[in-house]
């Protein structure tokens, strides 16, 4: 008899993922991949902006959770958890990006191809390209402890409270860091008068 894994809750689907027999494991954790791999991916592609990369980080990620599952809290949220891992990993992406462009400025010139070249390529079409680029722009420059609590809440649409649990902080800190970060991209987006 097969076991239709998709239907089941999160929480069941870790139980069986970790002590499941060979094949429910595997079954069990990709129904896991299937349910949460486009929410990390836009959370994902929202931090380093290129869609390859993002790709490969959303990989990383389930990869990493995969090896973690059996400290998993099955009384937590499992999108929260998935969350947080993607959020290291593109935090460790963005430490790597940082150690390649200081490596490009002080290798000397011939070195320079041997350095990868991982910059954020073109956005997508879009009606208002200036608009566009001034938002991201301003989202870029917000301060992770702002921008994260705004990407998870605004567009992954997590609650206060699973958003704070991804950051490690309180439901009333994600709420202010919110309000603090829609502030500063109103600033920062507003047509020069």
């Amino acid at each position: 008899m097969s076991r239709d894994y998709a239907g089941l809750p999160d929480g069941d689907l870790v139980a069986l993922a970790r002590a499941g027999e060979d094949g429910g494991r595997a079954r069990a954790y990709a129904a896991i991949v299937a349910r949460h791999k486009g929410a990390l991916y836009r959370l994902i592609l929202a931090h380093v902006r290129d869609a390859d990369e993002a790709l490969d980080l959303v990989q990383d990620s389930f990869v990493a959770a995969h090896a973690a599952l059996g400290r998993f809290d099955t009384g937590r949220s499992l999108r929260a958890w998935l969350s947080r891992i993607a959020l290291n990993k593109c935090r460790d992406w963005a430490r790597r990006r940082r150690v390649r462009a200081i490596l490009a400025r002080v290798l000397p010139i011939d070195a320079a191809g041997e350095v990868a070249d991982d910059r954020v390529g073109g956005e997508a079409a879009a009606i208002d390209r200036q608009s566009l680029a001034r938002t991201l722009a301003a989202l870029d420059a917000l301060p992770d402890a702002l921008r994260a609590p705004l990407i998870l809440c605004a567009i992954e649409g997590l609650s206060q409270s699973e958003a704070a649990e991804v950051l490690g902080l309180s439901a009333k800190a994600v709420e202010l860091r919110v309000r603090r970060a829609r502030a500063a991209l109103r600033e920062a987006t507003e047509p020069a008068a």
